[in-house]
């Protein structure tokens, strides 16, 4: 199995696992602190969102594609210049923003926000600063060598210590209020980011091939050019990044004063807003495990062959890219449609949010497309190209929501609109833009057959909960759907041929079970 299969393989696993434990960790989050508290943290988070990345500067995936090109060319001293050089600039960047995000989160919070209350959770946010910087360039040299293992280890151990600390922590503060609950949360997560630190660290000291500690402030005054090589990648990326992060930082802001001009108090904007983002979005966002972990072993997969100018690889990686993701995104977008009410009663003791699923979910298959396609423009050097479609995104993304919220007969429905509608376009752009660089063949007939089966599986799921095992418990009820949408989606792509047998023998377990 090539490089690029095991290092997908590697991360779907543990993608699946770290979503599954990110999504138990909000489960806990809501019932913890409920609507109000879920509101306060998840108007903060988009702030560490975007101080994640100002600090990473877009490093992680330039680091990733510079030292794939050196391995292949055995150039060892070149991988040591570039984490010399990132190290150097992501640490620097955190010693200048640790401080800022401590004086800067009270005017945040009160002119910003509109809700003071904001102030504790982003100061929980600055000691996880210095963290980040390092652990990020760490991961990007893994993903560069194309081993994966660590990346994948280090997530779920940062998501583990988040969800043993989160329940002892919000109680211990909730008495104190809602506020500080939702600050110990976001502590939660940064002891989370530590640990996975440390993990990474000891990872990197056991299995790297040279002394990084030795001759380091020389490598850093000879990795002029290094340093160069990397802004090329590196700051188009973080452009694409930032107008997200920055789109997302804004987003609370502009929801919350488009809803208090529709007439909707502060207090009740907050709690639908948490609905919205803290309920809704975390389950339609749970199965891009796949793009994300597609994504990051496209990176030096794409980089390796265009180094090579092997188009004819290049193209291949990508038609296996958007087929997995079409295929198992499909499947995502079926079963959170259909059993939005349960999965949303079963989770937060509450069907508050599902009408968000149910009306952003057929889009979100556009949203699970966008890493990949992203990937791709990164690693064929049209990062910028990349970042001029995050901003056309962005900025049409907020002027529908500012547009649509601020009317009260849209209200936060109609920021869920400006949201579909923001990520939809970015997509669409990216593809356009890869089919410039890239041809391929686009088999119209296969995507057809995938949306019928989509079409009978969702059916079936939706008759299996209405007839079967009535007078069970809902769990039972909702575990045979889902079991039954599977199964019956697996079959039908095996049957339309969507799913080749030569594809399931390079998958190893399946394969010798084959």
């Amino acid at each position: 199995m090539s490089k690029f299969l095991k290092g997908t393989f590697i991360l779907l696993i543990a993608g699946f696992i770290t979503r599954v434990l990110g999504f138990i960790y909000r489960i806990v989050l809501a019932r913890s602190i409920g609507e109000e508290g879920v509101g306060l943290y998840m108007m903060a988070y988009p702030t560490f969102i975007l101080v994640v990345t100002i600090t990473q500067l877009g490093l992680p995936v330039a680091i990733s594609k510079n030292i794939a090109e050196a391995e292949a060319r055995g150039d060892y001293a070149e991988i040591k210049k570039i984490l010399v050089v990132s190290l150097a600039t992501t640490i620097s960047l955190s010693i200048i923003l640790t401080p800022a995000i401590i004086l800067l989160a009270p005017i945040l919070a009160k002119t910003l926000f509109t809700d003071p209350r904001t102030y504790y959770p982003l100061i929980a946010i600055a000691p996880s600063i210095p963290i980040i910087a390092v652990s990020s360039v760490l991961r990007g040299y893994f993903q560069g060598r194309q081993n994966m293992r660590p990346s994948a280890v280090s997530q779920i151990l940062e998501q583990v210590v988040r969800i043993t600390l989160i329940a002892v922590m919000t109680k211990a503060f909730l008495p104190y209020g809602v506020h500080y609950a939702a600050a110990a949360a976001m502590a939660a997560s940064v002891l989370g980011e530590l640990l996975s630190l440390v993990y990474l660290m000891t990872t990197f000291k056991l299995k790297k091939r040279f002394p990084l500690r030795k001759n380091f402030f020389q490598f850093v005054n000879k990795g002029k050019q290094t340093f160069y090589d990397l802004m090329e990648i590196a700051l188009p990326t973080m452009g694409s990044r930032m107008i997200g992060s920055v789109a997302w930082f804004f987003e609370p802001i502009v929801v919350a004063h488009s809803l208090a001009l529709a007439g909707v108090l502060a207090v009740n904007g907050t709690k639908q807003y948490g609905l919205l983002t803290g309920y809704a979005m975390p389950l339609l966002m749970l199965p891009s495990f796949v793009t994300f972990s597609l994504a990051t072993s496209l990176v030096p997969a794409i980089s390796e062959a265009n180094s090579r100018n092997n188009h004819k690889l290049i193209a291949y990686r990508l038609q296996q890219a958007l087929r997995l993701t079409f295929l198992t995104g499909g499947l995502a977008v079926i079963v959170l449609y259909v059993l939005a009410d349960p999965l949303m009663q079963l989770m937060y003791g509450s069907t508050k949010g599902s009408y968000f699923i149910r009306l952003m979910a057929p889009f979100f298959l556009f949203y699970y497309y966008q890493g990949p396609l992203q990937a791709v423009l990164q690693a064929l050097n049209l990062a910028r190209a990349a970042m001029i479609n995050s901003l056309i995104g962005a900025v049409v993304k907020t002027a529908v929501i500012f547009f649509l919220a601020s009317q009260a007969s849209f209200g936060i429905t109609g920021a869920a609109l400006g949201i579909i509608v923001g990520f939809v376009l970015v997509s669409i752009l990216h593809f356009a833009t890869v089919l410039k660089k890239v041809s391929f063949p686009f088999y119209i007939r296969d995507y057809l057959k995938g949306f019928l089966v989509m079409g009978a599986s969702g059916w079936f799921g939706y008759w299996l909960f209405e007839n079967i095992l009535l007078n069970e418990h809902l769990l039972l009820r909702v575990l045979s759907s889902i079991t039954g949408m599977g199964i019956s989606y697996i079959v039908m792509l095996l049957l339309f041929g969507l799913i080749k047998k030569d594809e399931l023998h390079r998958i190893p377990w399946i394969g010798k079970l084959l």
